[in-house]
């Protein structure tokens, strides 16, 4: 599903932010402000079965390409390829509303042949972000994969 934060139910807008507080600040053990101002005006791509979040991420734009990221599988779905679908998924989202955009993401390093599979390249050196090596990458336009 791809739902704008207006479209989405209270019930569904918690879930969401209860999986990614879980993952990026409990799991990773990394205080931060995990819900921001972009959680405003993006698009939330997620996977759902029996009403339990699979899988999620968050799409948004800015002036220099349109971003995704706060990638997760929940950890009861991990290891069933759900990454591989949320990624395809989010980036047919992008391909058909920002069409010859740019699309940039601030990958965890060690995910970087992950994201190269579906033609990223790596463009900054790695940096620590809360405490997490980070890399950039980008993808000059999404592509069906």
């Amino acid at each position: 599903m791809i739902k704008t934060t207006d479209q989405l139910s209270s019930q569904e807008l918690l879930t969401i932010l209860q999986a990614r507080t879980a993952v990026f600040v409990v799991e990773q053990n990394c205080p931060y402000q995990e819900v921001d101002e972009i959680d405003r005006e993006a698009l939330h791509v997620y996977l759902m079965e029996n009403d339990m979040l699979q899988a999620y991420a968050r799409i948004y734009e800015t002036v220099d390409g349109i971003h995704f990221g706060r990638v997760l599988v929940a950890k009861a779905f991990r290891g069933q390829q759900l990454g591989r679908k949320l990624v395809t998924e989010t980036l047919e989202a992008i391909k058909e509303r920002f069409p010859q955009r740019p699309v940039i993401i601030s990958a965890q390093a060690h995910l970087t042949d992950f994201y190269q599979s579906f033609g990223f390249a790596t463009c900054s050196e790695i940096y620590l972000e809360d405490d997490i090596p980070h890399i950039d990458m980008r993808l000059e336009k999404a592509t069906n994969h």
